[in-house]
């Protein structure tokens, strides 16, 4: 599943080749697609919108039209393209904006897992599905004092993933920023210590800004807009690794919450 530094990457990719195009129509062929609002009235609002910018939030691309937020969350193989408007349709080309210069802005997505709202400016981050996000993980208020008022009596791998707690954290980025903080996956959250909080504060900025600057972790069949592929995988010290960097023990795979977890029990008793 994209994570913030691959979403971060499709950004970038998609604001240099649609920024000031003008949406002229939409096409819909998968309507669970489009959360909100109901797709006839979505195709409606999106006409004669243009492209203004291209924003994240968390997982979420947040493409600025003149009176809207298109939101699109990429979910486990969502992908944008750009195409020319006489391309044929791919099988999983589920909505398709066609731009004024005879070209496509096309949402590509086997899975049909992904989720598109369009949201009055205004009221953007007072509705959902931004109102009940957490911080980004640069916020400033992302504080110690922060992250204790928030974890619960829960796994602090379970607690990373929390998108509302901090937002971007999927699986991969969990596993490598527990275990260069030293803490177990299995330890629960509220148990840790301020020093411990302060090191996932800081795995986190530096791990994700690290990811980013390498076009995010491309996994399986991830990979971003126009085929960009992540480096940051060969980084990678222990997700789905065998053997830890460090002490060179057997790297452990446990279930935490129905996810894969990694980790060395030598460096994160």
């Amino acid at each position: 599943m994209p994570e913030l530094p691959e979403v971060e990457t499709v950004r970038k990719v998609l604001k240099k080749e649609v920024l000031n195009k003008k949406i002229l129509s939409a096409s819909i062929y998968w309507n669970n697609i489009i959360a909100y609002p109901e797709v006839k009235e979505f195709i409606k609002s999106i006409k004669n919108q243009t492209i203004l910018d291209i924003n994240r939030y968390g997982k979420w691309l947040m493409f600025e039209l003149n009176e809207y937020y298109l939101l699109s969350h990429l979910r486990m193989e969502g992908k944008y393209f750009i195409r020319n408007k006489k391309d044929i349709k791919e099988k999983h080309e589920h909505v398709i904006f066609h731009f004024n210069d005879n070209t496509d802005l096309r949402y590509h997505d086997t899975r049909k897992f992904g989720k598109m709202y369009l949201i009055n400016k205004e009221e953007v981050y007072n509705v959902k599905p931004l109102k009940d996000l957490g911080l980004e993980p640069w916020d400033k208020n992302l504080t110690i004092k922060y992250l204790k008022n928030k974890f619960h009596h829960k796994p602090i791998k379970t607690e990373l993933l929390d998108q509302n707690i901090i937002v971007g954290i999927g699986n991969i980025y969990a596993d490598e920023i527990l275990f260069l903080s030293k803490i177990n996956p299995s330890k629960y959250a509220d148990e840790l210590t301020n020093k411990d909080y302060q090191r996932i504060i800081d795995n986190t900025r530096n791990i994700l800004a690290k990811a980013i600057e390498n076009g995010g972790t491309t996994i399986k069949s991830y990979t971003s807009s126009e085929g960009v592929h992540g480096r940051f995988q060969s980084q990678l010290l222990v997700h789905t690794k065998k053997k830890c960097p460090i002490c060179e023990n057997d790297i452990t795979k446990i279930t935490i919450g129905g996810r894969g977890t990694y980790y060395c029990k030598k460096c994160q008793k």
